[in-house]
């Protein structure tokens, strides 16, 4: 089977925003994995627009040039790593923004999720968990979540994501889970097109 095609969605477009350091971090240990073949998609360079579309994503494909072009790049992965900043005990807003745009798109596929703020951003997977499984995704049961003691490590330390060995143990864990659902439900989509030709 070809290399699994996974997207790390980064939620946040806040410039000095911390994102892009676990976005990088969880990348390059998913790129050592010989079965996945990473691209990041980042939502400060998808100006969405705000979602007001005449109807919705089931019933009639967008009419955004954007996000028609974001609905493309979604259909055409096999699972997705979300590089969650949590705000006000929940996702941004632009994540939300840019999930409404979706109807078919991430129907059984795989979402890891790498959350970053107070407790982990425990609270802010939990609810963006809910919002992927109204999509059709399989979120998983295993996240990772960086808390504020990394968060200060990384910003008034400089230390690295790659320094917090419970991290880098949660991860690899992490992506062993993604790689297997991604791998089962990669056949399962396959055999069902089989089935329906």
């Amino acid at each position: 089977m070809s290399r699994l095609r996974v997207g790390v969605v980064i939620s946040t477009i806040r410039p000095n925003r911390l994102a892009d350091v676990p976005a990088e971090w969880i990348r390059a240990l998913a790129d050592r994995r010989a079965e996945f073949d990473t691209e990041v998609l980042d939502l400060a360079e998808t100006p969405l627009p705000f979602f007001a579309e005449p109807q919705a994503p089931a019933i009639a494909s967008p009419t955004a040039k954007a996000a028609q072009l974001w609905s493309a790049r979604m259909a055409d992965l096999d699972a997705y790593i979300f590089v969650l900043a949590e705000y006000l005990h929940g996702m941004p807003g632009v994540l939300k923004n840019a999930l409404d745009y979706l109807a078919w798109e991430t129907r059984r596929k795989p979402a890891a999720i790498v959350g970053y703020g107070a407790l982990g951003a425990a609270r802010g997977v939990e609810q963006l968990r809910l919002v992927l499984l109204e999509l059709g995704m399989a979120p998983l049961g295993r996240a990772v979540h960086i808390a504020r003691a990394e968060m200060t490590g990384i910003v008034e330390e400089g230390r690295a994501l790659s320094e917090f060995g419970h991290l880098e143990k949660a991860a690899d864990q992490m992506l062993d889970e993604l790689a297997w659902w991604a791998l089962a439900l990669k056949a399962g989509r396959v055999q069902q097109l089989i089935a329906n030709s």
